[in-house]
């Protein structure tokens, strides 16, 4: 009898561990769900509370629901900026682990919103720079579902684009938008089609020069301090340097994209701040860098923490130049519709209500907190890989290249320039480990010789491709890795570039199809 209750008593303690085994299952994909939940019901509280917070100002306005609604979508809109956009900013100092994820989360939310707030402008075109003829949508309600529209449809592209792991130009993605709405609204006739042309050249014309200075400061980087014999001695020259060229080009940077919505400041005023900011900086930087240096290897993981600090640093002035700068893509088609709303009448330029502002500056900074790792990675991790010293020739080309298409009157785009550079870092990596007869005779002169070898499943005598290479030394033999697994990790990914190159191109089309779309709809029910 005992025997058969100690089974029996088994069998229910077996039992019971099964079912709390289940129960514990259970709890843990309950709690993996609601894990990813949480940045979504985020996102929706903000909303809502962005639209509490719009009525408090505009309790008693005519159209206060309508203003209330689109405050609501400005805000979503400033979400996904903050999701896609600013990956370009910390993505290559997060890729060369100069920065963690977490700490370039904290310092481009902090920037961003300083950007924001302080040089973010209290005056924008309601047209969006001339897209669209005025008096073609001089009818308020017109206007307004136009504006509307504009501001649905790129939010929703930008959206679809951070969910596909596609960085895209947010301006552009406005810009398409207030274009499609402008068609529907009073057709082709419209639009300055003059003005579309340059932004389609910016397509072309940001990523070009953005990429082309980023490996011209690479192959600089390469051959004045990599491949020498003594590195150290050959950083303390040139490090220096590019830091006060970086400082220089992003003191005017600023004052080009951000102080000159604050202060007045002309192009000589502008010129003579960089000479200054290089000329102070160059000075510390020596100090710096000859303290930095002693007793250091001479050798190149050295050399990367020589270029760590100044890409934190470029970090955040990207943030904040680039908060001061694209907040009007979150707030500029709301500040409109605001305006319009409260006056009655549509005109070209509007005053940005503070309130306005700060809806779009803190719905940026959270829209990269909830959302902007994914972009981070792929930006900075997923391209190609960087390390401190390629991402500083990012950083650098995204500012001198705003700078000189400034200078020159050519359209340009902040993310096409920055993805552009990473591009450009990569492909002149393939083409220098290949084929750079300097890099050859560095690694011979160390007692390493270069055995050129055949990709894998390549025929024979088919052309050597970059990166077939293997490193030999001497007498240990083989001492490097196979051409199989340097092209797996080294080469640029092209499934990625034609992702994002994809993107890019559709992204005025697509913004532009939305809008006209959501516009008849609005007409429809309005």
């Amino acid at each position: 009898m005992a025997s058969t209750t100690d089974s029996t008593a088994r069998v229910r303690k077996r039992t019971l561990d099964k079912d709390l085994d289940k129960l514990v299952h259970v709890e843990e994909a309950t709690s993996l769900v609601a894990r990813g939940l949480v940045a979504p019901g985020l996102g929706l509280l903000f909303l809502a509370l962005a639209a509490v917070f719009a009525s408090v100002y505009v309790i008693g306005e005519p159209r206060a629901i309508i203003i209330i609604a689109a405050s609501a979508i400005g805000a979503y809109m400033a979400l996904n900026i903050g999701a896609n956009d600013v990956a370009n900013n910390v993505g290559p100092a997060v890729g060369a682990k100069a920065l963690t994820l977490t700490g370039a989360l904290v310092i481009a939310a902090i920037f961003e919103t300083a950007g924001a707030l302080i040089a973010g402008g209290d005056v924008v075109s309601t047209i969006s720079k001339g897209i669209i003829a005025p008096d073609s949508v001089a009818s308020p309600d017109i206007f307004i579902r136009a504006m509307m529209a504009a501001l649905i449809s790129s939010a929703l592209w930008v959206n679809l684009a951070t969910w596909i792991g596609a960085p895209v130009s947010t301006t552009h993605s406005v810009v398409g938008g207030v274009m499609g709405a402008g068609i529907a609204a009073a057709g082709f006739s419209t639009v300055h089609w003059p003005t579309m042309a340059q932004i389609a050249a910016s397509w072309v014309v940001s990523p070009v020069m953005g990429g082309l200075i980023a490996a011209l400061f690479l192959a600089f980087v390469k051959t004045a301090i990599i491949y020498q014999d003594d590195k150290i001695t050959a950083a303390r020259r040139w490090v220096p340097l590019l830091i006060a060229i970086m400082a220089g080009a992003f003191t005017a940077y600023l004052a080009t994209k951000g102080l000159k919505k604050v202060v007045s400041i002309d192009n000589g005023a502008i010129a003579a701040l960089g000479i200054g900011a290089f000329a102070l900086v160059w000075v510390l930087a020596r100090i710096h860098v000859r303290r930095e240096s002693e007793g250091m290897e001479n050798r190149n993981q050295s050399l990367r923490r020589l270029f760590k600090l100044p890409l934190v640093i470029s970090a955040a002035l990207l943030s904040f130049a680039h908060g001061a700068n694209d907040v009007a893509n979150a707030v500029g088609p709301l500040a409109a519709i605001v305006f319009t709303a409260e006056a009655g009448a549509v005109t070209t330029t509007v005053t940005i209500p503070l309130w306005v502002m700060v809806i779009g500056a803190f719905g940026i900074s959270l829209g990269l907190v909830l959302f902007g790792p994914k972009l981070i990675r792929m930006v900075g991790e997923q391209i190609t890989k960087l390390n401190p010293m390629r991402a500083f020739c990012v950083a650098l080309s995204a500012a001198i290249t705003v700078i000189i298409a400034s200078g020159l009157g050519l359209p340009i785009s902040s993310t096409h320039t920055a993805v552009g550079a990473v591009f450009g870092v990569g492909f002149f990596r393939e083409w220098y480990t290949a084929r750079s007869k300097r890099r050859r005779a560095y690694l011979e002169r160390k007692g390493l010789k270069v055995k050129n070898v055949r990709a894998a499943g390549s025929p024979a005598g088919s052309k050597i491709g970059p990166f077939h290479v293997l490193f030999e030394n001497e007498e240990n033999g083989a001492a490097g890795i196979s051409g199989e697994e340097i092209v797996r990790r080294k080469l640029v990914r092209r499934a990625h570039v034609r992702t994002i190159v994809a993107a890019w191109i559709t992204t005025v089309p697509a913004a532009a199809a939305l809008a006209g779309g959501i516009f008849l709809f609005l007409d429809a029910f309005g």
